[in-house]
Parts: structure tokens; sequence; C-alpha cells
């Protein structure tokens, strides 16, 4: 067995499961049990809350400035990606980098709708929900997406990423790796 490094620190790991799970309940929920959809939106804003200050204040492979690339570099990566050439990343990748970030924006603006939609002043107001909603399916479509390139990369890489995400650790870095 090769040599395993620890990458991701447990809070990244219990938000990002505990983030699944809101969101799942939160789209089992919609249109059938209001206060179970609720307190699920709540629980993934609070989450989210709590991913933005970690991703300032976290440790090294948790922090944005790790993995918030500029376009130009995401630009590449996917065009050595698709020629087959792309680096093998310790931490996230360029486009897993941001993926992570639109991800984190439909969010807020999926909890941001989902709270106005709560509040007097638009309570009943049909735009919201209808912004609420296409966030929703936005996101339905980023999480298809985000598992698409998570399966992806692990195949090209020759890397479990989805039990990474439960350990932590992933294959010790190799030359040639970025870390």
């Amino acid at each position: 067995m090769s040599a395993t490094v620890k990458v991701w620190d447990p809070l990244v790991r219990i938000f990002h499961w505990s983030l699944v799970l809101s969101f799942t309940v939160a789209w089992i929920s919609a249109d059938e049990w209001d206060d179970l959809h609720l307190w699920s939106g709540y629980a993934a804003a609070a989450l989210i809350a709590f991913r933005l200050v970690w991703g300032l204040f976290g440790p090294r492979y948790a922090r944005f400035r790790q993995f918030v690339a500029s376009p130009s570099t995401i630009l590449g990566y996917l065009n050595d990606m698709l020629n087959g050439r792309e680096k093998r990343y310790l931490g996230h990748n360029p486009a897993g980098g941001a993926m992570i970030i639109v991800l984190l924006l439909a969010l807020i603006g999926v909890s941001i709708t989902g709270w106005m939609y709560t509040t007097t002043m638009f309570w009943g107001e049909e735009w919201v929900e209808d912004l609420h909603e296409a966030f929703a399916n936005l996101l339905l479509f980023l999480v298809g997406l985000h598992i698409v390139g998570v399966i992806f990369s692990g195949i090209r890489h020759h890397e479990n990423l989805v039990r990474a995400m439960i350990t932590g650790r992933k294959r010790a870095p190799e030359p040639g790796d970025v870390t």
C-alpha cells in the first residue's frame, strides 16, 4: 500500500458531509414538509457561514488561497485535462476550486432567497420563490457536475476521492504533483 498524507482536516470533512445531508433533506422536503425544509435550509446556511470563516482561518488545504485560482489558471487546467496532461493536485485542483466557489455562491443564493421568503416583506412574492427554486435547480446540476468531476479526477489520478473526503488522507505526493 502506498504512503498517504493528511490533506483535509476533520472540520472540512464534517462540513462537506453535513452539507450533503442538509441539501439532500432540503431538496427532498421541498413542498412537502415545510418545517423540515426550513430547518435543513438553516442548517445549510450555518454550514456555509462556518465554511467561509474556515476558508480564511482554517488549515492549509481548507483555505481559499490554497485552491482559488485565476480564470487563466482554471482554463489552462481544463485545457490540460482535455488533452490528458493535467497535473495531480494534493488539495483541490483549479477546476475543483472553481467548483467550490460556484457551489458556495449558489448555496448563498438559495439560502438568502429561502430566508427572504420567510420574511413579511417577501412572503408570497412569486419572484423570490422562483429565484429560490432556480438556485436549488442550479445546485442540483452543479452537484451532478461535481460528482462527475470527482469520479473523472479519481479515475485519471488513480485515487478514491470519496474515501479521501472521509478519511482526510490522499496518496502521498509524487514528482510532478502540485502540493
